[in-house]
């Protein structure tokens, strides 16, 4: 949608104005940001690889390469917009809900799923090194479905 302005005013499944969220998270909403933004919010909370974005992107229409959608997600995971999770060594996922919660990994299907952050319980967490702080742990559970 655009206002008077000119401006692109697109807005995401929970109706978050693209451009707003691009602001807010100190971000310049630039055409290919917006529609990015756009794409990954588009349907709820998601967890999407940066291949699987482009992928999208090309169904519609939007011309990007590849290297500018990896560019524009770490941006926007640098931002607190996303979380990247490494679940299968060369590969990335990342994921719109940036709450605190930790995932499941489903072998052969590449599918990322949300486990609760009050599902998992630390007994103890160690002590990290001197002069480091945690601030986050990220569990991964990987599955494989039945034989």
């Amino acid at each position: 949608m655009m206002t008077e302005s000119g401006q692109a005013r697109a807005k995401g499944a929970q109706g978050v104005c693209v451009t707003s969220m691009l602001r807010r998270a100190g971000l310049r909403p630039t055409r290919q940001r917006i529609a990015l933004v756009s794409l990954l919010y588009g349907r709820g909370h998601r967890h999407i690889s940066a291949e699987a974005l482009f992928e999208e992107a090309l169904v519609a229409k939007i011309p990007i390469s590849l290297a500018t959608i990896y560019n524009a997600l770490h941006q926007f995971t640098e931002a607190g917009l996303l979380r990247e999770l490494a679940a299968d060594g060369a590969k990335s996922y990342f994921d719109t809900n940036v709450s605190d919660h930790h995932h499941f990994f489903v072998e052969g299907e590449n599918r990322m799923l949300d486990i609760p952050g009050d599902a998992v319980d630390f007994g103890v967490l160690p002590e990290p090194p001197e002069g480091m702080e945690i601030v986050r742990v990220d569990v991964v559970v990987r599955l494989r479905r039945k034989s």
